[in-house]
């Protein structure tokens, strides 16, 4: 990681988007530098007990990438997401088909992101409170989820070869499953599997829900995968083809694949875009 240089020109830095990513229960920021080639990342300590919306209040007071921030951010947000296809989606209808899906609580917004390349739309939520702070520091501000960046990515890989294909992403302990058919999502939904034997039930329900070959077509991991020998161990035993993504293979050793820490979703927003 680059340490931040608190000097940098300011004229450069107004130039640049810094990123924000906000996840569950952690915090982190990016920003290239004088090229996407370099990139600085800094992950901030989340202190357990207060919003993160008081923990991003605090990170403005402390974290480099702050103290001398843009006025345009990217922020990406790591909440539950209701898949809509294009077709049948009305901006009106949002809030309550959210609320449908997922308990949400009076002081969250819903907000949506339009993907083109997937016939769908993501509708998710983020806390008033905390888009208030971020709207009280930048004066420009684009809102994605975390996980579409994934999507996006590994629905391209899903071209590749002749058979079907599953993606497990790995993250906070969540787990993100879901497969593509031509451009549009097969399956999509995510779950808690902090633990090993949890994954391995989840990814194989699925495996036969959709009733997918075991001798040929694949199961793809990559993320931050609990106890990785374990579960490759399980799922082996009854899928023939089950492979871990590895960032740098998968995004040519560019830079980012190197920082330690840093979430697979945000290298591929930085590597692929959004």
């Amino acid at each position: 990681m680059q340490k931040y240089d608190s000097t940098i020109n300011v004229n450069l830095a107004n130039k640049q988007r810094l990123t924000i990513r906000i996840g569950r229960n952690t915090l982190s920021f990016v920003m290239p530098l004088e090229g996407e080639q370099n990139i600085v990342y800094e992950p901030f300590v989340v202190k357990s007990g207060i919003s993160m919306a008081a923990n991003l209040r605090e990170a403005f007071k402390q974290a480099d990438l702050l103290l001398q921030a843009p006025p345009r951010v990217r922020v990406t947000i790591d909440s539950d997401v209701l898949l809509v296809p294009v077709e049948t989606f009305n901006e009106k209808d949002i809030e309550a088909l959210h609320s449908h899906a997922f308990p949400r609580q009076e002081h969250d917004a819903v907000y949506y992101n339009v993907l083109p390349d997937l016939n769908a739309v993501a509708v998710f939520s983020m806390n008033k409170d905390l888009r208030l702070v971020i709207d009280d520091h930048f004066q420009d501000v684009r809102l994605v989820t975390a996980i579409s960046p994934v999507w996006r990515h590994l629905h391209q890989r899903s071209f590749t070869g002749s058979y079907q294909k599953l993606y497990g992403y790995f993250h906070e302990n969540r787990l993100e499953v879901f497969g593509f058919q031509q451009n549009r999502f097969k399956f999509c939904n995510s779950y808690d599997a902090a633990r090993t034997k949890d994954a391995i039930y989840f990814l194989l329900y699925i495996w036969n829900q959709l009733q997918m070959d075991a001798a040929h077509d694949e199961l793809h991991l990559v993320g931050e995968i609990p106890e990785e020998g374990a579960l490759l161990e399980g799922l082996k035993t009854y899928l023939e083809k089950v492979y871990v993504i590895k960032p740098a293979v998968d995004f040519n050793n560019h830079p980012v694949t190197q920082i330690k820490g840093m979430p697979y979703d945000l290298m591929t927003l930085i590597v692929k875009g959004r």
